[in-house]
């Protein structure tokens, strides 16, 4: 069980936490990770896309030359796929691109994302965000002082308001409520910060001074 020390908003320790096994110390399956993310963003797809077929292209009805008679290839509409103007064919039509994912699959993925940063010491631990008042100054702070850079996912409570609007500014940033964490959100992230409420599967927490 490894344990990652806890540090106040001006980056002084407070503690530590034993990350639970379960959740932060398994071995990262990565075929399964592939697979959830291609999920996630299969399901971000709006699928609204649409072309019009030969059926659907405005006007045509009238056949453009006789049959015989004018050495010409024989043609019956100008809405034909091979004129200009005409339709599209085999084009694409509005679909759903979602992908069904088993939620053990889901847990795994996001378990293996989670086990895979704290390997490589990339999870913080704040004792709380008691951010007095919106500020992206002191948000910026408190990143130099958990010593952060990149790309960073802030995991929030949902009474933690304040403490997402003084991050919203900041565009390395991006802030997730707890019931929210994803493992595409984890992977495409540098780091990750959580507060003691926030941390999924913390198994135990000693104080020290």
């Amino acid at each position: 069980m490894v344990s990652v020390a806890v540090k106040t908003l001006t980056g002084s320790d407070s503690g530590s936490v034993d990350l639970d096994d379960a959740t932060f110390g398994i071995e990262p399956n990565v075929p399964v990770m592939h697979q959830v993310v291609n999920a996630q963003l299969a399901a971000r797809r709006a699928g609204t896309h649409s072309t019009k077929t030969r059926a659907e292209v405005r006007g045509g009805g009238a056949k453009p030359w006789k049959q015989k008679g004018t050495g010409r290839a024989r043609a019956g509409s100008t809405r034909s796929p091979i004129w200009i103007g005409g339709g599209i064919a085999h084009g694409p039509k509005p679909r759903d691109y979602s992908e069904r994912t088993n939620k053990k699959m889901i847990k795994l993925a996001l378990r293996s994302a989670l086990s895979d940063r704290a390997a490589d010491d990339k999870v913080r631990i704040v004792e709380d965000w008691n951010f007095e008042a919106p500020s992206t100054k002191q948000a910026r702070s408190v990143l130099e002082a958990l010593d952060v850079d990149g790309r960073v996912l802030v995991v929030l409570g949902r009474e933690d308001e304040t403490a997402a609007k003084s991050f919203r500014n900041l565009p390395e940033v991006h802030t997730l409520v707890a019931d929210q964490l994803n493992t595409y959100d984890v992977l495409v992230s540098d780091y990750v910060i959580f507060a003691r409420h926030s941390m999924p599967g913390a198994a135990s927490a000693e104080g020290t001074d």
